[in-house]
């Protein structure tokens, strides 16, 4: 084997001990969970909006940035949840470029992944105790998972993980609503296996443990749009790619069935502006059709304080380092218009 073993680094367990989540977060938390959980199961029609930064690379800005999502969040309180999109760890396509804070607290530095872990514990911990706000993040490595869960109230597994069997076993294992991605060949079948394995219970093995896991209810499919073999971007939000999506869940015995629609990627073809065009077409069609509105919870949506996006080193304070986004104003009319448009 050509692996190198460099540093012994501490479980999430020890983590966690070491750096424990007080009992009243812990219990926002839990409030928070109860509060998402129902959009799921329907007892609830809030509409959920997961937002925030492509990465959340620099831990003063993405605070800067949740604590602007808090009055929005009172004045939508009876329409919205928002849930805070805090990724820090980043698929790359090609395995180049900057892989979230996990591995790199600094982006310009080489990779530090013991200081990578204390600083995206730190960064969720922060949000939660300033906010009130439990986060979302990506489950790209499952053995990760655990260094953040106690403060997450949404998990995305993304295109390219979405067939691999060990997030499908450990998305079973979770406590909150996993989002299924359609792989990036927008095959949707792939995407709802990827429901029906994580809704399963199941045993498998975990860090070195024999593990049971009892199956996730709340797991769910998001349509990030596709790319054909010329690698042009093909998007899947339309009313005609929702009805099938209906249609392809109405041949599954699943509980729950529901959908997030991401505004980004594929879908606008990382034309981060297309975004506002296209949560407000999501929004029309969900009041064309009432099994259509049943089956879309939400909207992830890309943004951060400036529009755009920069190369690493460019300094500019709350803009992306890896796809555009929104800028915050542009965020926080579109998430007005979302709240005055659900009926």
């Amino acid at each position: 084997m050509g692996f190198t073993f460099i540093n012994l680094l501490p479980t999430p367990a020890e983590i966690r001990e070491q750096f424990p989540l007080a009992p009243k977060l812990a219990a926002l938390k839990k409030e928070r969970d109860e509060e998402i959980k129902k959009i799921f199961t329907g007892e609830s029609s809030k509409f959920l909006v997961i937002i925030g930064p492509c990465s959340a690379d620099n831990e003063e800005a993405v605070c800067d940035y949740v604590n602007r999502l808090v009055k929005v969040q009172e004045d939508t309180r009876d329409k919205l949840i928002i849930i805070p999109r805090i990724y820090t760890n980043k698929p790359r396509t090609t395995g180049e470029g900057y892989m979230g804070m996990i591995h790199q607290p600094d982006p310009e530095k080489k990779p530090d992944m013991f200081e990578g872990i204390l600083a995206i514990r730190h960064m969720h911990m922060r949000i939660l105790q300033e906010t009130g706000f439990s986060t979302a993040d990506e489950m790209l490595y499952p053995e990760n998972l655990d260094y953040l869960s106690d403060m997450m109230s949404y998990i995305a597994v993304g295109a390219r993980s979405v067939e691999n069997q060990f997030h499908r076993l450990v998305a079973s294992g979770c406590d909150v609503p996993v989002g299924m991605k359609n792989p990036t060949s927008g095959d949707l079948t792939v995407m709802l296996n990827s429901v029906v394995a994580a809704q399963l219970p199941h045993d498998f093995i975990f860090r070195g443990f024999e593990v049971q896991c009892p199956g996730n209810p709340l797991s769910h499919t998001i349509l990030r749009g596709a790319v054909n073999k010329r690698g042009q971007c093909i998007p899947n939000y339309h009313y005609e790619d929702l009805r099938l999506l209906y249609e392809l869940y109405a041949q599954r015995n699943l509980a729950n069935p529901a959908c997030i629609i991401d505004t980004n990627h594929a879908n606008s073809n990382k034309q981060y502006i297309e975004q506002i065009r296209i949560a407000k077409e999501v929004l029309h069609s969900r009041r064309h059709a009432s099994d259509i509105k049943r089956l879309v919870k939400g909207l992830m949506i890309e943004s951060y304080i400036e529009p755009g996006s920069q190369k690493i080193g460019h300094h500019c304070y709350g803009q992306s380092i890896t796809d555009p986004c929104l800028g915050w104003e542009a965020s926080r009319r579109l998430l007005y218009e979302i709240a005055e448009n659900l009926d």
